[in-house]
């Protein structure tokens, strides 16, 4: 994918704004925020979606009252080039608004990422919609990073939730601060990364093993390798970590890209594309049938007011 300047940061519910906003700070970019919250609103900027007259509002009635706020969403994108969008695919207002902002900045043509942190797979009611919605947020984006927190705590069932939160966000502001000098695959693409911040060939492991709870070897078409802490590592570690991670993604099959970036922790960092069945499509159990055989695709669910006195169940 090409990041053409200028660029702006989308942040979406509370930990989608919280990670938009330290991104910005990392690369000079403009952000802003969409929330149904205003706990997680801090600047003039931001957009509120109103739903206050609903006790505890579902994602379809945030998403039917977003989409009031499509035209002034559109004339923030005006002057910009690049749209990264950060979602908490595990929150309402994630769901609700991410694929309606991603489609937005696609048809205006701007260049879209998109970045989705998907639940643990203990938050059951969430995965359905959490599925969904990452189906929609890919077919809208140029390419797509999904986090999963699920992943890394299968890895180290030692971390607490908050731990693997800690963990993982660090990761993309790793991945998004080298985004100048990397080449992010125009796929599905999956962040991993580990616990471990002492020993790089450790850290590797960890990282893989992973990436591993998510998509089987066979569907890992390209790697971007992202090694931090060199000031730690001699040139023969990270060779040898390149080597590795060549040998078991099968060199004929994978290709691996490396950027390195200085600082007093040692780390590694992957974003994989990655192509075929992967466990969040059992997230969605209609995720099977083909786009082009779903009637309702083009238009997202949405809870609207139709003015007939029904009752309404959220």
């Amino acid at each position: 994918m090409d990041f053409v300047k200028p660029i702006l940061l989308v942040g979406i519910g509370g930990a989608g704004s919280k990670m938009a906003n330290n991104a910005a700070s990392l690369v000079g970019a403009d952000v802003f925020a969409i929330s149904h919250d205003s706990n997680d609103l801090s600047s003039h900027h931001d957009i509120k979606i109103h739903a206050e007259s609903y006790i505890n509002p579902s994602a379809y009635l945030i998403r039917a009252e977003a989409q009031k706020a499509e035209q002034k969403i559109r004339d923030k994108f005006s002057n910009y080039k690049t749209i990264v969008v950060f979602a908490n695919l595990a929150g309402k207002s994630g769901c609700a608004v991410s694929p309606m902002v991603a489609t937005i900045a696609k048809e205006d043509g701007k260049h879209v990422l998109s970045i989705g942190i998907m639940p643990f797979r203990f938050e059951k009611e969430r995965l359905f919609l959490s599925g969904v919605t990452l189906k929609r947020l890919r077919s809208s984006s140029d390419s797509t990073i999904v986090v999963d927190n699920d992943a890394l705590l299968e890895a180290n069932p030692d971390l607490t939730a908050s731990k693997c939160y800690e963990i993982t966000n660090h990761a993309v502001m790793y991945v998004i601060n080298s985004l100048a000098s990397s080449n992010i695959s125009d796929n599905l693409n999956i962040l991993s990364t580990s616990k471990n911040e002492k020993d790089i060939e450790t850290s590797l492991r960890e990282s893989i093993q992973m990436l591993y709870e998510d998509a089987p070897p066979k569907a890992i078409k390209k790697t971007m390798l992202y090694v931090f802490g060199t000031d730690n590592v001699s040139v023969g570690k990270i060779n040898s970590v390149v080597n590795t991670i060549t040998g078991v993604f099968n060199e004929n099959n994978t290709g691996v890209s490396l950027a390195t970036t200085q600082g007093d922790k040692s780390q590694v960092v992957m974003v994989s594309s990655v192509e075929g069945t992967l466990k969040f499509d059992s997230y969605d159990p209609l995720g099977v049938i083909p786009k082009e055989n779903t009637l309702d695709w083009d238009v997202p669910e949405s809870s609207i007011k139709t003015g007939i006195d029904l009752y309404q169940l959220e």
